[in-house]
């Protein structure tokens, strides 16, 4: 699957999932921001979408983005993969790093929508499993997730090191 190619899984009629663009980028910086926001993080620098374009759009990176457009085009949701390697299993897999959908876009099936498109681009890319976290105190992500047939919890603590 390349970034121009569109989700073949099941998307809310007249919506679809499609791979980021170089045109897509002020409007993802725009959601990265709702998202930090809705997480409780600390606001991130400006010139987000300069610094994020280029290694995104990089010739053979390992590093895509999935949109979720509504109907009439609006970009309304994103999903961060980016191939990972786990040392338990010696095998690559896909983690998916972000997923967030605009309040008002919420609760019409593009997060399933989303969550296949993860899925096939793991399959299409030959990765076994695909790997995820989220806030505990996140219950609305949690529950949809727990909908994911298959999908299990792992509990384990998240750390940052700035060097």
């Amino acid at each position: 699957m390349d970034h121009a190619s569109a989700h073949r899984s099941e998307s809310p009629a007249g919506s679809r999932i499609r791979f980021a663009r170089p045109q897509d980028m002020s409007r993802l910086a725009e959601l990265i921001h709702e998202h930090v926001a809705y997480e409780k993080s600390a606001p991130r620098p400006a010139g987000l979408a300069e610094r994020l374009g280029p290694r995104l759009f990089a010739e053979g990176a390992r590093l895509w983005v999935l949109l979720a457009e509504t109907p009439d085009g609006t970009v309304a949701g994103y999903a961060a993969c980016s191939e990972e390697f786990g040392f338990w299993d010696a095998s690559p897999y896909l983690h998916m790093d972000c997923l967030y959908l605009a309040e008002e876009a919420r609760g019409h099936g593009l997060g399933a929508a989303l969550m296949g498109a993860v899925a096939d681009l793991a399959r299409e890319r030959g990765l076994g499993h695909v790997e995820w976290q989220t806030p505990d105190w996140n219950e609305g992500a949690i529950r949809f997730y727990d909908r994911l047939d298959g999908a299990g919890g792992r509990a384990k603590r998240r750390y940052a090191w700035p060097v």
